[in-house]
């Protein structure tokens, strides 16, 4: 079973994704007679990790309190190719309604957490672990960074509000690292302080200021093996944070750096949707 908390806003997001498809109402659906039930199985035409059962559960009961859904799988499991996710019986106007929502976000979120599934196993047997970013679809961070979770990956902060990430344009305008990591001790918001480094001295300067988290960005391998040795002989230590390019061929040899952390934009930034299809069947 999945134990990925459900994020707080998923029924205002089935919410807007109904209202921007259905809006004034569903005028093909309509054609049908208003007493026909229907049937119908949804599979994935592709290998695949599943996830946002959730979402497809709001669409429905959302649209109609009537509908009637059998989860063949759970959620974050792996399927194959023309398996069957799930049967949903109901109304024949709300099953056609709700097709294309409850789709859209099963198909977006299964692809984020399949991508996400891939780049952790390759961290298997490491202490590092995988990181989103804030690279996400707008109006769906959250549901994304659930499906991160579920796919076995971790969250980075979810927004500007939890977390302080100091970036090259911060540190120009403060005058220097040391200056903006004081800067954010000093305006009392207890949430992990991070600096983004572009070198080894940086990262001197940056665990001198007294920062939590040391984002190493772009760095070589040879550079952030340095990287782990420096931080592991000062005096206060912090987490280091590896970015930039990461791909499936290279977050390993990353990892085994010894870095605790390797952020990848592209799972949730260049998501594929997984294909699938319902298929329908009709009791008038």
């Amino acid at each position: 079973m999945n134990s990925v908390p459900i994020p707080a806003d998923l029924p205002r997001q089935v919410a807007q994704a109904l209202e921007e498809d259905v809006g004034s109402g569903d005028l093909t659906a309509a054609l049908i007679p208003a007493a026909t039930d229907g049937w119908a199985a949804v599979i994935s035409r592709e290998s695949a990790v599943i996830c946002g059962a959730p979402y497809v559960d709001a669409t429905f009961a959302q649209l109609d309190p009537r509908t009637r859904i059998h989860w063949k799988i759970a959620e974050g499991a792996g399927v194959e190719a023309n398996q069957t996710l799930f049967e949903i019986q109901g109304p024949a106007r709300s099953l056609l309604t709700g097709e294309r929502t409850a789709l859209n976000f099963l198909q977006l979120l299964s692809g984020t957490a399949t991508a996400a599934h891939a780049f952790a196993e390759r961290l298997k047997g490491t202490a590092c672990r995988l990181l989103d970013t804030r690279k996400t679809i707008p109006g769906l961070r959250s549901a994304q960074k659930y499906a991160v979770r579920v796919g076995g990956g971790h969250n980075h902060r979810m927004g500007l509000f939890d977390g302080i990430l100091i970036k090259e344009n911060h540190i120009m305008a403060a005058g220097s690292i040391a200056r903006a990591v004081a800067a954010a001790r000093s305006s009392g918001t207890k949430v992990p302080v991070e600096v983004e480094v572009e070198s080894l001295d940086e990262l001197e300067q940056a665990i001198a200021a007294g920062a939590d988290i040391a984002l190493l960005d772009d760095f070589s391998l040879e550079d952030l093996a340095e990287a782990v040795t420096i931080n592991r002989g000062a005096p206060r230590s912090l987490k280091l944070e590896a970015s930039g390019g990461v791909t499936l061929d290279t977050i390993r040899r990353i990892a085994d750096t010894g870095v605790d952390y390797v952020s990848v934009g592209s799972i949730t930034k260049h998501v594929r949707a997984v294909d699938l299809s319902m298929r329908f069947d009709w009791q008038p």
